[in-house]
């Protein structure tokens, strides 16, 4: 019994460091030196016809819920083949790389049989029995069924095999112990979603529900994280950080959220990654590239009503900005944005979105905001809209208190309320993203 209790304890003030490590290093996440990963010609392999055969049908359920569950996004390395993996994910605890998920007999999942498979979806645990990191969404995908998941791996053992190994993980203790997730588990892991249906709630709703709480995992990267790196109790879906972007919030309120959208624009949004009111580009910009621009119409329309049922997150006060910065502000906007956004900030709709009443401008977090107008955004492509539109780099172009007064203009104009931004959070992010020397960024589409 004494022993059991020291490893009890010894576990908590493990818990407890890796926690307020976890705070620390919130601040502290620096920028993955890589070169642009989405390309519409690596997504083909997600359309390609499915001939007829004995399992056709598993296997077109399976090439459907690659899609649904947004897995190229991540398993795609830059210059790297589909399912291959390789691609470094930025997390407070280091660096994990993807895994390969092709084929492949050695490196991948050639091997492996449904009920691994299944453990790894359902319980993150590996074929060898390791425990897998949440960066892979395992708590998301446990919602799937078993039927499922035999569909996924029979379409991914179909895909060419890679012989590719990716990078060791690079994390800090005690998260670069597997062990240790298992901890996380019990504290963390979400129950699986249960199959009541709330009174009320149409079939479209339903669909709606399963994927965004299933295989598109649209709560880990829209809601805030815990000191356990875990969803934030309570905050479901109102916005989170990312690897220096921010997932804006998705629930219905007016300002920060999708209260001012329509279901008609969120379809539209997931479809072509853009819209009259705002365009994806970052993590989000993958996320059309490579999963919401290939689902079906009455699958985008499903989660459209799903979104739209959420309740409002709580406004949030802000502070008053300085008339001063907003003055300076004006002035930058005027020499710098204009020229697409237009003096009044309509922007042209569908090109470039417009700023007024912009719930990404309007986030309590402003590094959504500060990231773009530092490193430049790419919008990204879709099969309707091939054209991935790039906003450029200002990093070398305007210093930190110039970009703290534009983005301080912006958040508190046209409609729009935020709390003012400080030269000293430009300066913290722009050192992150490593741009405190010119260089040709990553994102923007100028290299």
């Amino acid at each position: 019994m004494r022993m059991l209790l020291r490893i009890v304890g010894v576990l908590v003030v493990l818990s407890l460091i890796a926690g307020a490590y976890f705070a620390w290093s919130l601040n502290h996440v620096a920028a993955l030196p890589t070169g642009p990963v989405t390309s519409v010609a690596a997504a083909k392999i997600l359309l390609e016809p499915i001939p007829d055969g004995p399992n056709a049908a598993q296997l077109r359920q399976g090439q459907y819920l690659a899609r649904l569950g947004d897995c190229l996004s991540c398993h795609l390395r830059a210059d790297g083949e589909p399912f291959a993996g390789g691609l470094g994910l930025n997390t407070p605890f280091g660096v994990i790389y993807s895994s390969n998920i092709s084929s492949d007999p050695e490196h991948g999942i050639g091997h492996w049989t449904p009920d691994q498979f299944y453990r790894a979806m359902h319980d993150g645990i590996g074929a060898q029995g390791q425990h897998l990191y949440p960066a892979f969404p395992y708590p998301w995908f446990r919602n799937l069924s078993r039927e499922d998941d035999d569909a996924l791996l029979a379409y991914l053992k179909t895909t060419p095999p890679v012989a590719y190994q990716p990078p060791g993980n690079q994390l800090f203790f005690p998260m670069n112990v597997r062990a240790s997730v298992a901890l996380w588990n019990v504290i963390s892991l979400p129950p699986q979603t249960g199959a009541q249906t709330p009174q009320g709630a149409t079939p479209e709703w339903s669909r709606g529900e399963a994927i965004v709480l299933g295989p598109g995992h649209c709560s880990q990267c829209h809601t805030p994280r815990n000191p356990f790196g875990a969803d934030t109790r309570g905050k479901a879906f109102q916005g989170g950080l990312l690897d220096n972007f921010v997932s804006p919030d998705l629930t219905g309120n007016e300002r920060t959220g999708l209260g001012r959208w329509s279901v008609d624009d969120i379809t539209e949004y997931l479809r072509t990654g853009r819209n009259a009111r705002a365009a994806a580009g970052g993590p989000m910009g993958d996320v059309v590239t490579y999963s919401t621009s290939m689902m079906t119409d009455e699958d985008r329309h499903a989660i459209a009503i799903y979104l739209k049922s959420l309740p409002a997150s709580a406004d949030v006060d802000s502070t008053a900005a300085d008339t001063a910065s907003i003055k300076r502000g004006a002035a930058v906007f005027s020499d710098a944005c204009t020229a697409c956004h237009l003096e009044n900030a309509i922007g042209q709709p569908t090109l470039f979105p417009p700023l007024g009443n912009n719930a990404v401008a309007q986030q309590t977090d402003p590094t959504g905001v500060l990231h773009i107008i530092l490193a430049g955004v790419r919008v990204g492509p879709s099969p309707t809209r091939p054209s991935p539109l790039t906003m450029p780099s200002f990093a070398w172009k305007l210093t930190d208190q110039q970009i703290a007064d534009v983005s301080t203009y912006i958040r508190n104009s046209w409609g729009n309320r935020a709390s003012p931004v400080a030269v000293e959070d430009v300066a913290k992010l722009r050192s992150k993203l490593q741009l405190d020397e010119p260089r040709l960024t990553d994102n923007s589409g100028d290299h």
